[in-house]
């Protein structure tokens, strides 16, 4: 793995190039993620040239951790996503990170959710200005089942994209990405 270097000391820019424009998973990650090789070869390893329908990225600068980055991308069937995430100084060598890859069947997504959020300009017509996703899962959320929390929660995917983080471009992607994944929900998969 090698990270390029981004300013001075290597810093991270906390703005990313606009990946939105890309319609090919591969390029679009090349052009937003920090470790795409990384991303693909873990992807790659699952998807094993299956179709990729649609996908999302996001990609976000931690002040403690580092760099997080993560890839959602659907094939009809299911959901592949892939975690990428800078270990926290003292957890590990320098530069180092996690890779995770997570697997859903579309079959387990109960519920898909869209909240966008319109402000309407001076000339009168409304305009995105951001967007909230959910996949409500029917498996049962772990984090949930300590003592604060009443009782067992599902499981839950969330995305989001406002104009600030992303823009009009990630999040147009990201309906986009929402509606095919609501498409597909609730019908048999072959």
């Amino acid at each position: 793995m090698s990270t390029p270097g981004f300013g001075a000391g290597g810093e991270v820019p906390a703005v990313f190039p606009d990946w939105s424009p890309y319609q090919d998973l591969d390029s679009a990650a090349r052009a937003y993620l920090r470790d795409p090789d990384v991303a693909l070869e873990a992807l790659g390893g699952v998807l094993r040239g299956a179709a990729v329908l649609g996908f999302t990225l996001e990609r976000f600068v931690n002040e403690v951790n580092g760099v997080w980055q993560e890839v959602v991308v659907c094939d009809g069937s299911r959901l592949v996503l892939w975690h990428g995430e800078d270990v926290p100084p003292g957890d590990g060598p320098a530069g180092s990170m996690t890779s995770s890859l997570r697997v859903v069947p579309l079959s387990t997504i109960t519920e898909v959710g869209c909240r966008r959020r319109l402000t309407r300009t001076p000339t009168g017509p409304a305009r995105v200005d951001s967007i909230d996703v959910y996949l409500l899962l029917s498996s049962l959320d772990e984090a949930a089942q300590g003592d604060d929390t009443p009782g067992p929660r599902h499981d839950a995917l969330r995305f989001g994209k406002t104009l600030d983080d992303g823009g009009a471009g990630q999040i147009a992607r990201l309906e986009e990405f929402a509606r095919l994944v609501a498409s597909m929900v609730g019908r048999p998969t072959l």
